[in-house]
């Protein structure tokens, strides 16, 4: 069988994919720092070579910013049904400071084996995400090697910019939306449940911004002249904030669940199943219990239920000493995690409706946020993809895939859609302890190896 055969290539050549692998970390691709465009540019040019190599038709694209890797392959076994597969990824990564709290240097990457046994990869962008990305491309390469092709159709699409806000590719996507719209896209950017269990995230979070001023008195008023007779800005504030949750922990802002499903039964037993404890997940941050709705467990509360958060309040004198004061203003900024189909216009509208209401006499409400926001991105666990990554992920793991949430967002994955129009699969091997984006970042060698034979398994898969 070619997916066997291809493992086994896959083996046999796992040295020098770490040699490749090395050589793509020692490039210092930091995209936020003008400093490094050339080494960009050089990230950029490595992966040009190495995929043409393998017979794609590729090109580093000029943008405003980074160039954009961009590489086809047209399958010598394609039929009519073969899937046509985008594969994203970055090679771009993080500035390495504070550089004296590394125990390596962060461009040398380095190999070294834990008090358990286990192997690591050191390095700035070892998990992300360039250890992340040549799992793909190393899976290509093992597929080429052996058959002579691939057995789907790809489209590479690596930018170097993911790590500063990806500035140049909306309006990337947006010229090139013939070019690069595919039937799916996966994107090897996330993690799994542990180092022995494979995960695929098919729930991401959206979220809306906004920030609130009240006024009241035109003036800072004195307390002693004004207390009691005028209403301070204050506590207009505490108020609008006290009653966005009941004492169930419920949102109470009318139409705020509209587009807000129930959990699927198989999802919420599975997630029952994990090995998950509250306990340890919220002592960690000196919590001893949930404080969202109640009756739902954390990790329903982070993947898949929404929220209303206050991130800061500010009003009157906060300096060193006393002023008594009654403030003119107060302040806060708030955010809205989204999920479903949770429209972010919709939300917004509604906690403004929700905030004027709560206003008493003399009190005013205006609000200065950027509006839009970000919808959540789910992909139904039914879909053909998950199932068939599911599938060759259990064939790799010996254990079943935990289709998993996560309570941030990742943009691309709502651009795929709303631009490309195609559903995306996020599969990757990154774990928890991982330290992306802080000094001693690193990767396990088993997720690079084993990241490598899961996307074997799954371009097989896809094929069949």
């Amino acid at each position: 069988m070619s997916v066997e055969k291809t493992l086994a290539t896959a083996e046999l050549g796992f040295g020098a994919s770490m040699d490749r692998l090395f050589e793509l970390l020692r490039i210092p691709s930091i995209s936020t720092d003008p400093a490094y465009k050339a080494q960009c540019q050089q990230a950029a040019d490595w992966l040009v070579k190495e995929l043409s190599s393998l017979g794609f038709d590729v090109a580093a694209r000029p943008t405003g910013g980074h160039p954009m890797v961009v590489a086809h392959y047209k399958s010598k076994m394609a039929t009519s049904k073969t899937p046509h597969v985008l594969f994203y990824g970055h090679y771009d990564v993080q500035p390495v400071d504070p550089v004296e709290l590394w125990h390596t240097k962060p461009f040398e990457p380095t190999l070294k084996t834990d008090e358990r046994g286990v192997k690591r990869i050191y390095g700035r962008g070892t998990a992300d995400d360039k250890g992340q990305l040549m799992t793909f491309v190393e899976a290509a390469h093992a597929w080429i090697k052996t058959t002579g092709t691939l057995p789907i159709n790809a489209t590479f699409l690596i930018e170097g910019e993911e790590e500063s806000g990806s500035p140049s590719l909306l309006p990337f996507l947006r010229a090139n939306k013939k070019e690069l719209s595919c039937d799916v896209a996966y994107v090897c950017d996330t993690n799994m449940w542990d180092e022995k269990t494979p995960a695929i995230t098919t729930r991401l979070r959206g979220l809306v911004h906004e920030e609130i001023t009240i006024t009241s008195p035109s003036i800072d008023l004195h307390s002693g002249m004004y207390g009691g007779a005028a209403m301070n800005p204050i506590r207009a504030l505490s108020k609008l904030i006290a009653a966005l949750h009941d004492k169930n922990g419920r949102v109470t802002i009318p139409g705020f669940y509209s587009g807000v499903a129930e959990l699927p039964k198989p999802v919420k037993k599975q997630w029952a199943s994990l090995k998950f404890s509250e306990k340890k997940f919220l002592g960690a941050v000196g919590l001893k219990s949930a404080a969202g709705e109640k009756g739902r467990s954390v990790i329903e509360l982070i993947w898949s239920r929404p929220t209303a958060e206050v991130n800061g309040i500010w009003g009157g004198y906060t300096g060193t000493g006393g002023k008594t004061v009654i403030p003119s203003k107060a302040h806060a900024k708030l955010t809205f995690r989204l999920v479903g189909k949770q429209n972010p216009k919709s939300v917004l509208a509604a906690f403004q409706r929700f905030a004027k209401k709560q206003m008493p006499k003399d009190a005013v409400i205006t609000f200065s946020g950027h509006g839009g926001g970000s919808p959540a991105s789910e992909i139904s666990e039914s879909n053909v993809y998950i199932k068939k990554s599911s599938a060759a992920l259990k064939a790799e793991f010996k254990k079943e895939a935990v289709l998993m949430g996560s309570g941030g967002s990742i943009p691309i994955v709502r651009s795929f859609k709303d631009i490309l129009g195609m559903d995306s699969v996020l599969v990757g091997f990154g774990l928890n302890d991982d330290a992306i984006h802080s000094p001693n970042e690193k990767y396990n060698v088993s997720s690079f190896e084993r990241g490598i034979k899961s996307w074997v398994r799954i371009m097989g898969a896809l094929s069949e």
